[in-house]
């Protein structure tokens, strides 16, 4: 289905397929979620065809063949391809019918004349009968089933798979309790773009724990030791909790309410409500791999320290600890300032593709903000290790990375 989401009806007929889509349109407007504006069945039956019914018993007194009249049927009213023309590289066909004013009402088609063996010429009303009959507008088939779509929309703030879930079990509540018949042969299922959400979520729920322990076995590569990989690691949890407070910021309409120099910057920033998407969890996934770059230079540099200087008091241990982290404090800061200030300009991006490329950036844009919190953390965490260390054996070790 072309669209974002909709009912897939499938039946045996016409008719049933578009009597069951009419009750589903009806039910799916009365679910919260769902904008009842934007629920709309397919009409299959409902176009006006003329149908020609040849009297046999008529053309039979006037001794006319069955296939002649036929043959003034398909040539008189719809048209018969004679030859083809050729005009350089072009081609166009040659058909043969009467003028538009002979053949666009039934009273002009009754009027064509069907020459009989005797030599005179009969009018093809006393030959046939005209009728206008119902028929389909289109027809769909999948799976060797005619199919009909009930498409349909939801409301704002609402997320398509929750909708889709809540319409599924309105209607299953509908069948249960008799309001919702569903004659025999037919039956209906949900479909549409959400089902590229399904699919990606369920690739996500692999690739983001596998991300994250691949992070971690790049961390324990570079310092050896379990103890500082994972305080290293802890500013991926900060930087997590950081971009899911800028979404939250994002869905307050105080954030941002302001104009500088005549801009919004509400909308400058176009800030409204995001749910979680796949753009957004992409976003994470870059957040992941960059939220730890602070975090590095800082256990760097203290496990470098703590291998040059020998220290035996907790006293010495914090000393250390805040040499180190100082001399740090301004590579992770431009680090941090680097990424911020690139996100800027895609936060504020418009046009092919921004609605991609903006709920990336929100979550990395909000995690590098709050990830600045790890030249704290890390350090504090190191130096609780330490001592640690130190009440436990009573000297601390030097070596690299124990």
């Amino acid at each position: 289905i072309r669209a974002s989401m909709g009912v897939k009806v499938n039946g045996p007929d016409l008719k049933t397929v578009e009597d069951v889509s009419r009750q589903i349109e009806k039910y799916l407007r009365e679910v919260e979620s769902i904008d009842p504006l934007s629920v709309i069945a397919d009409r299959i039956v409902g176009k006006p065809y003329l149908e020609i019914e040849i009297d046999r018993r008529a053309i039979a007194q006037y001794g006319i063949d069955l296939q002649q009249v036929q043959d003034v049927i398909e040539v008189a009213i719809g048209g018969k391809r004679i030859t083809t023309t050729v005009e350089g590289r072009e081609r166009y066909p040659v058909r043969v019918r009467y003028m538009r004013e002979l053949r666009d009402n039934l009273d002009t088609m009754g009027s064509v004349l069907v020459e009989s063996p005797g030599g005179f010429r009969v009018p093809l009303e006393q030959l046939a009968h005209f009728t206008y009959v119902p028929g389909p507008q289109v027809i769909k088939s999948e799976d060797t089933f005619i199919v009909g779509y009930v498409l349909f929309d939801k409301k704002q703030g609402y997320a398509e798979t929750n909708v889709v879930e809540e319409a599924k079990a309105y209607l299953l509540d509908k069948i249960d309790s008799g309001e919702l018949n569903l004659p025999h042969g037919v039956h209906f299922n949900f479909a549409g773009n959400y089902e590229n959400q399904i699919r990606a979520d369920k690739k996500l729920q692999i690739i983001v724990p596998m991300a994250l322990l691949i992070i971690f076995i790049i961390l324990y590569f570079q310092f050896k030791s379990v103890l500082t990989s994972a305080l290293v690691f802890s500013g991926v949890a900060v930087a997590w909790s950081g971009g899911f407070i800028m979404l939250w910021l994002y869905s307050q309409p105080w954030f941002l309410n302001f104009s500088l120099f005549g801009t919004s910057m509400q909308e400058l920033f176009q800030v409204h409500p995001f749910n979680l998407s796949v753009a957004i969890w992409v976003g994470f996934l870059a957040l992941f791999g960059i939220a730890s770059d602070d975090g590095v230079l800082m256990a760097t540099y203290l496990d470098n320290t703590f291998a040059e200087k020998s220290t035996r008091t907790v006293k010495q241990i914090r000393q250390a600890t805040i040499e180190a982290s100082l001399r740090r404090i301004r590579p992770c800061l431009m680090t941090t300032a680097t990424t911020v200030l690139a996100m800027i300009p895609v936060l504020t991006a418009s046009g092919r593709g921004a609605d991609i490329m903006v709920p990336m950036a929100i979550p990395t844009f909000g995690g590098m903000v709050f990830e600045v919190v790890t030249m704290l953390v890390v350090p504090v965490l190191y130096c609780s290790i330490e001592e640690f260390k130190l009440a436990k054996t009573g000297v601390t070790s030097t070596e690299h990375g124990k």
